[in-house]
């Protein structure tokens, strides 16, 4: 995507950024969960180790993403942007853990596949693109 154009729009970069996280979660199988549980469990790991499983690859594709957003952003402050990209990690993945748990009574069981992934990145983008909170 960035090859293409450098400065893309805030919604294909959260799109190019949260997609994955859907492909590599999916609600419609049994190893979609076992795999949302992992992810989960490497992402709130405190052993540096734990959350480093991935390797260089994931830091340098992460920084790549960071300035990407960084140009596209220029009045967030890098903190405040670093913050918004942990959101985009927790959104997704707590949608993911819901869909793969039984729903509580009374309440709609949390919406799979397409749908859910369009109203993931409309929101996330939305939040990408406020305004900074300036202290």
């Amino acid at each position: 995507m960035l090859a293409r154009t450098p400065d893309p729009p805030v919604s294909e970069l959260v799109e190019a950024f949260a997609a994955p996280l859907f492909d590599e979660m999916p609600a419609d199988n049994k190893g979609g969960d076992r795999r949302t549980r992992l992810i989960v469990m490497i992402l709130s790991d405190p052993a540096e180790e734990a959350r480093n499983w991935t390797g260089t690859a994931d830091g340098e594709i992460r920084e790549r993403y960071f300035a990407a957003f960084a140009r596209v952003l220029p009045d967030l402050p890098p903190e405040e942007l670093g913050f918004r990209m942990r959101g985009i990690f927790a959104v997704t993945a707590i949608d993911r853990l819901q869909v793969h748990q039984q729903p509580s009574p009374g309440c709609a069981s949390p919406v799979a596949g397409e749908a859910a992934r369009r109203w993931a990145i409309t929101f996330l983008t939305a939040a990408m693109s406020a305004p900074a909170n300036w202290p």
